[in-house]
């Protein structure tokens, strides 16, 4: 029981930490500067991860990336062929 109790202390505190700023790995080697084994840590930062992921949005569509260039008067300029490109047509 133990255990689980420090398991869930641990995580706990690197999810508080992690939406304060701080790195996952700051605060793993804070949590072994203080005297945590480095298994305990690890364990948690799993648990961390696995909680993470499941509050995470899944996105149902892939975004699409679009792009055009612009001249000074933001208008989209024509875009040319490679082979126009390539020969200076």
């Amino acid at each position: 029981m133990r255990e689980v109790e420090q398991l869930r202390k641990l995580t706990d505190y690197i999810k508080k930490n992690l939406k304060k700023g701080y790195t996952l790995d700051s605060l793993r080697w804070a949590l072994i500067g203080q005297g945590y084994s480095r298994t305990a840590v690890e364990k948690a930062v799993e648990q961390v991860n696995k909680e993470l992921a499941k509050e995470a949005p899944v996105l149902k569509e892939k975004p699409v990336i679009r792009h055009e260039i612009l001249d000074e008067s933001n208008m989209p300029v024509p875009r040319k062929s490679w082979w126009e490109r390539l020969f200076g047509m």
